[in-house]
């Protein structure tokens, strides 16, 4: 009978993982998550970046459209929205900053 119960123990002790060895798989888990976390957000400054670089090429181009149609330079970026060249939602940058016009070009500030 005691040989049965030592191996039984042995049994029942195998069948889960200890704390000792969650604890050193969360911890790789989270070493890889703080490694990784800095690069998204580098990412993420990128892509806003690219945003704001192409929504001042759209808005670029639907001045030179504004121009073709109605022979004159739109002064300001409402003159685009109201017109329907431009959505409201085209006057600021993925990145917050706002879209003028000065001189029939658009700039960012």
């Amino acid at each position: 009978m005691l040989n049965y119960n030592k191996l039984n123990s042995k049994k029942l002790n195998s069948k889960g993982f200890t704390i000792l060895e969650m604890m050193i798989v969360l911890s790789i888990i989270a070493l890889v998550f703080l490694l990784t976390l800095p690069n998204i957000q580098q990412k993420e400054k990128i892509i806003r970046k690219k945003g704001k670089e192409a929504l001042i090429e759209v808005v670029n181009s639907q001045i030179l459209l504004y121009e073709v149609e109605n022979s004159k330079s739109p002064r300001n970026i409402d003159e685009l929205i109201h017109a329907g060249y431009l959505k409201e939602s085209q006057r600021r940058c993925p990145d917050g900053t706002e879209i003028y016009i000065h001189n029939g070009q658009a700039y960012a500030r």
